[in-house]
């Protein structure tokens, strides 16, 4: 069987920024559309994971960075193990993460983004989750100091709160953060 020719000639720039970013090249995605049929959360979307591809293979940029998309999904996965192009969905939602913030552009959903920064913080800090931490972290950053005081109390009660944190195999976690931050001081000044 003669193997079909897969060169893509042509692609926006913000396809190439996602291609270097993820390694994942959105042109080969063809519409089937099986990662939106798959997708837990496709229902909360404004535009569904495919859809989503092809507005970043028309360099459609303020679609993509005005949607609430990127900033919704879970990275469960269940769309990249069901696209027959192989094509890592997830991997191009997180790319699109972090190209809008790194252009300054202000996420869709701010309290998605506020929850990212406050669980990296904590593992970074701790070496791994500190529930307590983190909530005390994301209130801090949205504001949102009575929110869920309840259920948190509730947790605390039935002991699934824990006040002292566990630095149990921190050092490991800490080596991987620095080795990450050399990696990317390197790629930057390459």
């Amino acid at each position: 069987m003669i193997e079909p020719d897969l060169t893509i000639t042509s692609r926006s720039q913000l396809a190439e920024e996602v291609l270097r970013e993820s390694g994942q090249e959105v042109n080969l995605c063809y519409q089937c559309r099986k990662c939106a049929a798959g997708c837990p959360i496709s229902y909360a979307m404004d535009y569904k994971p495919a859809q989503l591809i092809h507005a970043i293979r028309l360099g459609m940029d303020d679609i993509v960075f005005n949607s609430k998309t990127v900033w919704l999904c879970s990275s469960c996965e269940t769309c990249t193990t069901r696209c027959p192009q192989e094509v890592d969905v997830a991997k191009v939602m997180d790319a699109v993460k972090i190209i809008t913030l790194r252009r300054g552009i202000k996420p869709t959903i701010p309290r998605v983004s506020s929850f990212h920064k406050a669980v990296l913080a904590n593992v970074k800090k701790c070496g791994r989750m500190f529930e307590v931490g983190m909530m005390i972290s994301l209130k801090l950053r949205t504001f949102e100091f009575f929110k869920d005081v309840g259920l948190g109390m509730k947790m605390f009660r039935k002991g699934k709160l824990k006040i002292i944190p566990s630095f149990k195999g921190a050092r490991t976690t800490w080596r991987i953060f620095r080795r990450v931050k050399r990696i990317e001081k390197g790629n930057r000044s390459a």
